[in-house]
């Protein structure tokens, strides 16, 4: 049972994590935090070669092992809430809701600690950083969190989403993502005299332009499929024309012959059009996380389990990317949208969480760990 005194501890543990953010790869205080708490109701933590991030697990000994995950990381953004809680670390803030990730997780150890001898089964605590730089599921990963694991579980907040609706669905939920870095080498000379040198300001113009063509002509409409510049650099004053313009984005598809499709056009475009214009192209990949796909068996029970507590939606798929899926890579999951019924989108600065979501977060981790472990204790 989640207990109001679950709840005010869930909020606490929320707003004190809210006030202090911390970036990708930087979340010391933030782990020192989760650690203190843990080691409080009396769990013992993993000793983790990473500096950040917090493992521990509780329960029987036998029978099966389940994960449960929360993200830990921030954002550099400049927080414009007014919240009496907001950010007091200067250029970094909660604005993707991993705060209340964490907290949701906190109070659901607290009520499962408290049915220890009755779980049929482990289940194991992964408090993760570095989400939003895609390096922390695999860093643990390698540091062998799934060992043993038969299944693991997660969520995001869904601000659209009205508190009291959670979304599930099985198969494919967010997008694989591509990102992607050019620097174009050409000449520089003075502004006045554009024919003395060979301007890549120019060039990179004509390549952004023209890769915009390759999802809405090589890629089937009824195939979601994103191409986004996000950044762009060239030059430093305004009489001078640059030797090298810099841009980089991202690609988001769910299937990979589109992912294959679309990288190999980008690079035939990208350096046949520098050659075009007599100029050099030096392009870079680094494949993210890939599609989420819940399993169909773990969302089933899920599901089942959720709707007595919750309003069960189906979600709609959506290009933004988790990497949960990272996981997903090794053991079956469950990843699933909780509504926190706010107006602002993930990564704006004035992003907000609905404490009164924290009750279905809680759980939704501590319903699903007795329901999952029961499944996989029956065979």
């Amino acid at each position: 049972m989640i207990t109001k005194e679950v709840i005010e501890r869930a909020t606490t543990h929320r707003r004190h994590l809210h006030m202090y953010p911390e970036v990708s790869g930087e979340e010391v205080e933030t782990t020192r935090y989760i650690r203190e708490a843990l080691e409080a109701m009396g769990l013992e933590c993993w000793d983790l070669k990473s500096k950040t991030g917090v493992v521990a697990e509780l329960g029987n000994g036998e029978g099966p092992t389940l994960a449960l995950r929360a993200d830990i990381d921030a954002l550099p953004i400049v927080e414009q809430t007014g919240l009496d809680y907001a950010s007091k670390n200067e250029g970094a803030m909660h604005a993707c809701g991993h705060d209340f990730h964490t907290a949701s997780l906190l109070g659901a150890v607290q009520v499962l600690k408290a049915q220890e001898d009755k779980l049929q089964g482990k289940v194991r605590f992964i408090f993760q950083p570095a989400e939003e730089s895609n390096r922390g599921a695999r860093a643990l990963i390698s540091e062998g969190v799934l060992d043993g694991v038969d299944a693991i579980i997660g969520f995001h907040n869904k601000p659209e989403l009205p508190v009291g609706t959670i979304g599930i669905k099985a198969g494919p939920l967010m997008a694989a993502v591509g990102q992607f870095s050019v620097e174009l080498k050409g000449v520089g000379t003075h502004a006045a005299a554009p024919h003395n040198g060979n301007d890549p300001i120019v060039t990179a113009c004509q390549i952004i332009t023209n890769l915009q063509a390759i999802v809405s002509r090589h890629v089937s409409p009824l195939s979601p499929a994103v191409l986004s510049i996000s950044h762009i650099e060239g030059g430093n004053t305004w009489n001078v024309i640059p030797e090298r313009v810099f841009f980089e984005g991202t690609i988001r598809t769910f299937y990979k012959k589109d992912q294959d499709k679309i990288r190999g056009l980008m690079d035939h475009m990208v350096h046949q059009m520098a050659a075009i214009y007599g100029q050099e192209a030096h392009m870079e990949w680094i494949m993210t996380p890939p599609v989420v796909d819940n399993d169909e068996e773990v969302t089933a029970i899920v599901k089942d389990t959720t709707e007595q507590f919750a309003t069960i939606v189906t979600p709609e798929l959506t290009l933004g990317a988790e990497d949960f899926a990272n996981y997903m890579e090794y053991i079956p999951g469950c990843f699933a949208f909780i509504g926190t019924g706010c107006p602002y989108e993930w990564h704006h600065p004035s992003f907000l969480v609905d404490d009164a979501a924290l009750q279905y977060a809680i759980s939704y981790f501590v319903e699903n760990s007795q329901a999952l472990l029961n499944q996989y204790q029956k065979g």
